[in-house]
C-alpha cells in the first residue's frame, strides 16, 4: 500500500486523471464484452497486453479455474486445454509465492515461460508462442483462503515499467474479473476446472455433489455454486444436506475438512 501511495504522489495530473477514469470504468463492468472492452481500452496504456489470463481457487490442492480474456481470433476459454495450460499456471503461481507474493515479469525464454514447439496445440498456444514477456500478480482473499492469479501476456519485449501500475489497479483488475460470470466450456456448465475428482471419489458421492464440493472447498457460496451450475439454491442446500449426512458433519467447513484429509491419506 506505500509503495502504490507513493508511485501515486508522483503522477501527474493527466496520469491521476486516466487513472480515475480507469476505475470508475472497473467499476461498472457486467459482462464479458464490457470486461474485454475495458482491458483494451485506456488500461492498455499502463498494462500492455494481448492476453490476460485470470487463475483462481485452492493451488495447493490443484483445484483452479481460469478464464481467459483477448482479442485475438480463438484465444478464448473454451478452446483452451486445461491439461496443458495448468503445468504453466501453476509454475507461475510458485514464483510468485517464492518472490513474497509479489508482482514479476518475464520474458519469452525466461525459466517459467518457455513453451515446448508441441505444447498447447491451439490458437492460445499459437499466440503464446509470440508473446515476448508476461507479467504475473495476484492476491490472496483471507476469508475464503483462496488465492486470485493473474497474468498478461505482451508482444512488448518488456513490461517492467508495468509493474508499479499493476500493483496499482490489481484490486480494480479483481473487481471487474468478479462481477463477470466466468466462460464455460462448450460441454460444461462450469468453468474450465484444472483438476476434478473422479465421480463419486468421496464417500459414494453423486458426480453432482462431488461437483458441489470442489466449489465449496474454494469459498464459494451456495448462490454462486448454483450460479455456476445452472441450478437452484433450494438443488444446492439440498445436495449439501445430503452430503453432510454422508460425511456425517454438520457444516461446509467440516464437510471440505473431511474430505480433503481423505485425499491425503489416499495419496
Amino acid at each position: 500500500m506505500t509503495y502504490r501511495m507513493d508511485h501515486l504522489s508522483t503522477l501527474s495530473a493527466e496520469h491521476l486523471d486516466r487513472y480515475q477514469r480507469i476505475i470508475t470504468e472497473a467499476i461498472g463492468i457486467r459482462r464479458h464484452s464490457e470486461l474485454l472492452a475495458w482491458l483494451q481500452g485506456e488500461l492498455q496504456y499502463y498494462l500492455p497486453h494481448e492476453i490476460l489470463i485470470a487463475v483462481w481457487g485452492n493451488f495447493t490442492e490443484n483445484l483452479i479455474c481460469y478464464d481467459i480474456v483477448s482479442a485475438l481470433p480463438g484465444v478464448r476459454t473454451e478452446y483452451s486445454d486445461p491439461r496443458t495450460l495448468t503445468p504453466l499456471l501453476q509454475g507461475l503461481f510458485n514464483r510468485w509465492v517464492e518472490l513474497g507474493k509479489s508482482p514479476y515479469t518475464l520474458g519469452a525464454g525466461d525459466s517459467g515461460f518457455l513453451l515446448e514447439e508441441g505444447d498447447l496445440q491451439c490458437s492460445l498456444g499459437k499466440a503464446l508462442q509470440g508473446m515476448r514477456s508476461l507479467l504475473v500478480h495476484g492476491l490472496t482473499d483471507e476469508r475464503s483462503n483462496q488465492d486470485c492469479l493473474y497474468v498478461i501476456f505482451s508482444l512488448e519485449r518488456k513490461l517492467q515499467d508495468s509493474l508499479g501500475a499493476m500493483q496499482i489497479l490489481l484490486p480494480y483488475l479483481d473487481t471487474a474479473l468478479s462481477q463477470v460470470t466466468p466462460l464455460v466450456h462448450p460441454e460444461s456448465n462450469a468453468p474450465v476446472l484444472t483438476a476434478q475428482p473422479k465421480d463419486g471419489e468421496y464417500w459414494g458421492l453423486s458426480k453432482r455433489e462431488t461437483e458441489i464440493m470442489n466449489w465449496v472447498k474454494i469459498g464459494k457460496t451456495n448462490l454462486e455454486i448454483a450460479a455456476i451450475l445452472g441450478i437452484s439454491v433450494f438443488t444446492v442446500k439440498n445436495h449439501l444436506q445430503h452430503i453432510f449426512k454422508a460425511l456425517n458433519v454438520a457444516t461446509r467447513m467440516q464437510a471440505a475438512i473431511k474430505i480433503t484429509e481423505s485425499r491425503k491419506r489416499d495419496s
